[in-house]
């Protein structure tokens, strides 16, 4: 990972799109300073594409799309795309599978709940579960007590025992049945919403983040950035980001924002 320093002023400035993490990468401590809301409405001013990529649930989503300064949203780890028209004042959504697949998806997921419960004390179901449409989160920091490493990875093996698909963020783990995922969402979301082919112009969008569940948008995008907490997980992240800001969290977000905009 290299300083944010030497990131190129020349392909700073042919930035077109900010995708980014939501949790620990917008938010310190859960919440969403105001640092950060201005760092995303600035982007959007300057005519840059701002799209949150979380695993945040449906309702939230929802909110967002319509009320922070973004493009759209991208949320449960891919599960869908949400855009809101100020134009035609309408909400588009885009799913990765069926109202019929998430309920049959569901069916399973609730197997791997009870059982998650019953083997790992401490675990509990995210508190914004209610709030989902196609995927389980299980709390292992939010609003609960920190779990250790062993119990996190026991919780990832009890949903890859019953073959599900599953993501370790900074405070949830979160898992699905499907093959959608955060990147393969994102790059459909903007070929078809902006035009903007996410290998053709690779270089053009940065991707911001800062745990292990985001390595898959590290290792694609050739201008993924990690804030300086994302240190924490160095050794055990299959791709890291390409660079690193100097400041955790909402700030890091901001010292990103504001080397692009310093090229408007």
């Amino acid at each position: 990972m290299k300083p944010l320093s030497e990131f190129p002023q020349q392909e700073l400035q042919s930035v077109r799109a900010v995708l980014t993490d939501i949790d620990d990468t917008l938010t310190d401590e859960g919440r969403l300073p105001a640092c950060s809301y201005q760092a995303m409405e600035d982007l959007r001013n300057a005519g840059i594409i701002v799209v949150p990529v979380t695993g945040r649930p449906a309702g939230w989503c929802d909110l967002i799309a319509r009320q922070w300064p973004v493009d759209g949203v991208v949320g449960e780890n891919g599960a869908f795309c949400f855009r809101y028209s100020d134009t035609d004042r309408r909400m588009y959504r885009v799913y990765a599978k069926s109202t019929e697949q998430r309920a049959d998806a569901w069916k399973k997921l609730e197997v791997i709940r009870d059982r998650v419960l019953a083997e790992v004390p401490g675990a509990a179901i995210s508190a914004d579960q209610p709030y989902r449409e196609s995927d389980l989160a299980i709390d292992f920091c939010e609003d609960v007590p920190p779990l250790s490493a062993a119990d996190v990875e026991k919780i990832v093996g009890i949903f890859e025992a019953h073959d599900a698909i599953a993501k370790v963020s900074s405070i949830h783990v979160n898992g699905w049945f499907g093959s959608f995922d955060k990147l393969t969402m994102s790059r459909s979301f903007l070929q078809r919403d902006f035009g903007i082919s996410a290998e053709g112009n690779n270089e053009q969008i940065v991707f911001v983040g800062d745990s292990p569940n985001d390595s898959p948008m590290f290792d694609f995008f050739a201008n993924s950035v990690g804030v300086a907490n994302v240190r924490a997980f160095e050794t055990t992240m299959l791709a890291p980001p390409k660079w690193v800001t100097n400041n955790p969290g909402a700030r890091g977000f901001v010292e990103i924002a504001q080397k692009i905009l310093n090229t408007r």
